[in-house]
């Protein structure tokens, strides 16, 4: 069972043509190329070309776009531009209403990101669409909507991040973590993947080549974890041919929902060692 990871998603703007050339080296699982935020409206037509140039370049993992939103005079140029070249799924900013996601038929996987206090109480509707590989938080403008004061535990938003979590694996879709604005903050990035991991995300969207590494230790697997993982499984096996369905194993006794996550372990320890991120 091979699962693509999703432990690093860097965000790339579409106006740096440098950056976008980097970006494919830096071991990231995932890339998404922004022409949104990142990029400044007297900029866009020409970010559109350098993604354009980028898109038609190999990549060793998954390439989104994140087009302007819907309403915007670029949306149309955007989509049109990403879908063109080939991309690998569209980023949709400040997504809210999940009609307005039903109804684009792009044919291409959907990423829709919760940025404000409505989508978040929508994320289970939008979550939902069948179109929608996943949720990413927009922790900024989300915080700024709120009205919240900064705090390093995030505890102003644990609500709306763990509301985005449980949309999200309800409905069999991958929860990306929000960005950490500080890159000269090594260990405050650490402790906040370490959190998302803890809260239940996959992975963490990032905007600095030098989070991608701790990025996908905190949300991968260790040589011991993936060891220990298949201990548990190697005894979860001998127990069921025994006819048994509960063992003990290390002290503790394991059932089929811990086979199930040591397996889940496994297929993520051997994507990430066969060359994927």
């Amino acid at each position: 069972m091979n699962a693509r990871p999703w432990r690093s998603v860097l965000y790339v703007p579409g106006d740096k043509p440098r950056a976008l050339e980097k970006a494919r080296t830096l071991g990231a699982d995932a890339v998404i190329l922004d022409l949104e935020d990142a990029v400044a409206p007297e900029h866009k037509e020409a970010a559109r070309e350098n993604v354009r140039s980028a898109l038609g370049a190999r990549w060793p993992g998954p390439v989104l776009v994140r087009v302007n939103g819907l309403g915007s005079e670029w949306e149309h140029a955007d989509r049109e531009t990403a879908l063109r070249a080939g991309v690998d799924g569209l980023v949709l900013p400040k997504v809210e209403d999940p009609r307005t996601v039903r109804d684009l038929h792009l044919r291409v996987p959907l990423w829709a990101m919760i940025e404000t206090p409505l989508g978040v109480l929508r994320a289970p509707e939008i979550a939902a669409v069948p179109g929608v590989a996943g949720l990413l938080v927009g922790a900024n403008d989300l915080a700024r909507a709120l009205r919240t004061r900064p705090h390093p535990e995030r505890a102003p938003l644990l609500a709306a991040l763990s509301a985005v979590v449980l949309a999200a694996r309800a409905h069999g879709k991958l929860p990306l973590d929000a960005v950490y604005n500080d890159v000269r903050d090594p260990a405050g990035f650490t402790r906040e993947c370490e959190q998302g991991r803890s809260l239940g995300f996959a992975g963490k969207t990032v905007i600095h080549p030098d989070q991608i590494g701790p990025a996908n230790l905190a949300f991968g697997v260790t040589g011991p974890q993936a060891e220990d993982a298949r201990a548990l499984l190697d005894a979860w096996q001998q127990a069921r041919a025994q006819g048994k369905s509960v063992v003990a194993h290390q002290g503790a006794l394991i059932e089929q929902m811990h086979a199930d996550e040591a397996q889940e372990l496994l297929g993520l320890w051997e994507a990430t060692q066969g060359g994927v991120g």
